[in-house]
């Protein structure tokens, strides 16, 4: 979601929760209003700070590797203790575990399962499958 308008469509649409790339006032305001869990993407401290101010405690690191990857996450989860990290942007199959072994880490998300032109969900379910199955190791 990157807007106001956005999170109201997906709210009519049935959505159970949302997910934004970065975060702003208006735009947590406007999912709080919803009562939809929300993970807004954040790189910052300042980012996560406003997200404190609306009363969240897990946030969308995002873009995680181009952000700085596992160095910064713990960079940032230092003063912020009580928060989680579901990392996105750049996680790869063979980097996976290595998010996952972070304490502040929820989860991790990936677009590596799902290609450009994929028309196969079958093919696309496997690798999404074959994903999950990477947290159970």
């Amino acid at each position: 979601m990157l807007d106001e308008r956005q999170v109201e469509e997906a709210a009519k649409a049935g959505s159970q929760f949302i997910v934004s790339p970065g975060l702003t006032g208006a735009l947590g305001r406007a999912v709080i209003e919803t009562w939809l869990p929300y993970l807004p993407g954040v790189a910052t401290a300042s980012d996560i700070m406003r997200g404190l101010e609306l009363g969240l405690d897990s946030f969308k690191f995002f873009p995680a590797v181009a952000a700085g990857g596992i160095d910064a996450l713990t960079a940032l989860a230092g003063p912020f203790e009580n928060i989680r990290f579901c990392p996105t942007g750049g996680i790869r199959p063979d980097t996976v575990l290595d998010w996952l072994a972070l304490e502040p880490v929820l989860c991790v998300g990936g677009s590596w399962f799902v290609k450009p032109g994929d028309e196969d969900l079958a093919s696309v379910g496997e690798r999404a499958r074959a994903a999950a199955a990477l947290a159970r190791l």
